[in-house]
């Protein structure tokens, strides 16, 4: 069993800081919970920077988990931020072939 932590668009990183140690994996919310096809929230890559600076200057094993809006468009971008983990939604299961959908993210992300 593993620990995660989900945090919301307006929720600071820095609240994670006392129990960054404790915590497996956090699931960094790139839009408001609760409905598909949101417009993704820019400001996300600075907060996926910050936690991964967190969690060295830590020394924690946390994974950052980006979820909402992820696409082709943002998700180089994101893991070059330091996000280990994408969660793809609507962008896969909408798409006219999302087998391919899914392979065209892992050849972006692919560092």
């Amino acid at each position: 069993m593993k620990a995660g932590v989900a945090i919301n668009p307006h929720t600071n990183i820095d609240l994670l800081e006392d129990v960054i140690n404790d915590i497996d994996l956090v699931c960094i919310m790139s839009v408001n919970p609760g409905f598909g096809r949101q417009s993704f929230i820019e400001n996300t890559y600075v907060k996926v920077k910050k936690l991964k600076d967190l969690i060295h200057k830590k020394g924690a094993t946390t994974l950052i988990e980006v979820d909402g809006g992820v696409t082709n468009k943002n998700a180089k971008q994101l893991v070059e931020a330091g996000a280990d983990v994408l969660v793809a939604g609507s962008y896969v299961f909408k798409a006219e072939n999302p087998t391919a959908t899914i392979a065209d993210l892992k050849k972006l992300t692919s560092l």
